[in-house]
């Protein structure tokens, strides 16, 4: 590890070796610390420039997680509840998110082989491996955080890891409106919306909020209905539902067998009688099914996608669809047109804050394709604005005896 400064540190790596010739296997974490305290003093000691308390503290602490911690030197910051990502780009980069952008920190690994052992413990704790057969791990952990693993064979630099951290913060729409994220009037809508059945869709780009968005909206889910919730890594935090049933996709073992599909659960989950189905993203062709889903008689259904806008999410529902079938486009507009009721996109801005920038409505079908009507817009130093028309298709609404 080195830390980034122009002064003299001694090697965390190098102390943590000596740490550990001299603990025997039966040593406790008490005993491991200790021997790490009086190791690391003894050594900044004999250095011609001492280091501050604060450093010598932080290189104890360093070489203690690098001997006892799952994730070694990453540890602090997988522990810090403002941290929300760790990049590592090889061993001598790590970056970390606190909800304001990306910044570099001020500790990186010593070598490649130091952050492929961490990598590859972490991979095997999840019953994955990474070698030259299998170059990319993508897994959930056991606290529900998310990693992605690139081996050094094709990551130029050394090897990738990426860590999600698990929200364990669980956010309301009311947090949402009180940080300015979406409008009052908005939020009150969309409460509506899923109180009476319509399907919604949740878009936007890579840490976005999407997943947020989505346990927000769930809340407003009657909590006497049965819910199915379908992921391909589970993050979703739906609360206030006993009758929930949560479902995960599942990768193929080192053979290329047993591989469950969100296409597969999708189906599977048709059989469960549920009242809403909520799948967490769609990234494929499971979109056929989800949409087939929508549309006969399992309203209230949610889901996200990746896109820059809602209109390029219908794009993108296009594509997944037409990669699973051999339909007519005209067909699967009009299936889309069916199925989905209101689109909400989400978007990091500039200030850090991830926002709703539009709501809109699907409003049939107009010169062969899918209509969008906007309801609400992002302006900026505005805020979510009305965007002109307020909702067309209020037959939903009716029937549960409300309105807009």
């Amino acid at each position: 590890m080195r830390i980034l400064s122009d002064r003299k540190k001694p090697s965390v790596l190098a102390l943590a070796n000596e740490v550990r010739s001299g603990v025997g296997p039966a040593a406790d974490d008490a005993q491991v610390y200790r021997m790490c305290r009086d190791t690391c003093l003894k050594r900044i000691s004999e250095l011609k420039a001492p280091l501050s308390m604060e450093e010598t503290k932080k290189i104890i602490r360093l070489v203690y997680a690098t001997l006892r911690c799952e994730l070694e030197i990453l540890q602090d910051l997988a522990d810090d509840p403002i941290v929300t990502e760790i990049m590592v780009n090889g061993p001598g980069a790590v970056f970390i998110e606190r909800g304001q952008g990306m910044e570099r920190s001020d500790i990186a690994f010593e070598t490649a082989v130091q952050l492929e052992h961490v990598i590859q413990r972490l991979a095997a704790g999840v019953g994955r491996e990474m070698n030259d057969l299998n170059p990319i791990v993508d897994a959930r952990l056991s606290d529900g955080s998310r990693i992605n693993a690139v081996a050094a064979n094709i990551a130029i630099g050394g090897p990738i890891l990426t860590i999600r951290k698990f929200n364990r913060s669980r956010m309301s729409m009311e947090d949402l409106v009180a940080q300015g994220d979406i409008s009052r009037d908005a939020a009150e809508l969309l409460k509506k919306l899923v109180r009476c059945r319509y399907n919604i869709f949740v878009s936007g780009g890579t840490s976005s909020g999407k997943t947020t968005f989505l346990n927000v909206l769930s809340d407003f889910i009657p909590p006497q209905e049965r819910v199915i919730v379908i992921e391909d890594s589970a993050e979703l935090q739906i609360r206030a539902h006993e009758n929930l049933v949560r479902l995960e996709a599942k990768s193929a073992n080192a053979h290329g067998r047993g591989a469950v599909s969100i296409k597969d659960l999708i189906k599977a989950s048709l059989r469960m009688r549920p009242d809403r189905i909520i799948v967490g993203e769609v990234r494929g062709e499971e979109v056929v099914d989800m949409l087939a889903a929508m549309s006969t008689g399992h309203d209230g259904s949610l889901s996200t996608g990746h896109a820059n806008s809602a209109k390029g999410m219908l794009a993108r529902l296009e594509t997944m669809f037409l990669s699973g079938t051999n339909f007519p486009i005209e067909a699967v507009r009009g299936q889309i047109a069916q199925a989905m009721d209101v689109f909400v996109h989400l978007a990091r801005t500039p200030d850090g804050h991830r926002r709703v920038m539009e709501i809109s409505e699907v409003t049939g079908i107009e010169h062969g394709e899918v209509s969008l009507t906007q309801l609400y817009k992002y302006v900026p130093g505005e805020g979510l604005k009305p965007a002109g028309k307020g909702l067309s298709r209020t037959e939903k609404l009716a029937v549960m005896g409300e309105s807009v």
